[in-house]
């Protein structure tokens, strides 16, 4: 896997696991990455941070995307792993659960779309209440 975030364009400015130890993702944990990207740079180390008790859900617009995260992990027998086509400007489009996330996460994602109140309030919807990060956003 360490090749993988390598060729990602490496852990120099995003380094996931840094990241998730701060906002507190451990084991059990349920995360959305939201705007997933190609190669999952964020999906893969959540996926073995929250452990087989855990979920991930890959989010994306683009099918492809979704399609060679998929693949890498039924390569990988990754089983806490679930792709999710949809379009985050639409309220409830993911048919993830109202507050049933840990941890929803928005990298490079937001410069994509003139709708940012919409997608920030999908990412909040999803989140269990009282749950906080040094980057809890409230969409106005």
């Amino acid at each position: 896997m360490d090749n993988m975030l390598n060729t990602s364009g490496g852990n120099t400015f995003l380094d996931p696991v840094k990241i998730f130890k701060q906002v507190g993702l451990a084991k059990g944990h349920k995360l959305a990455d939201l705007g997933c990207g190609a190669v999952g740079h964020f999906v893969f180390p959540a996926v073995n941070i929250v452990g087989k008790d855990g979920m991930v859900y890959a989010v994306d617009i683009r099918k492809i995307i979704l399609e060679g995260i998929k693949n890498r992990a039924r390569v990988d027998g990754i089983e806490n792993l679930e792709t999710v086509w949809t379009n985050l400007e639409v309220p409830k489009a993911t048919g993830i659960t109202d507050e049933s996330l840990d941890v929803a996460t928005l990298f490079n994602t937001l410069f994509q779309s003139k709708k940012r109140k919409e997608i920030l309030t999908e990412a909040i919807r999803m989140v269990k209440a009282g749950q906080a990060s040094s980057d809890r956003l409230e969409a106005r």
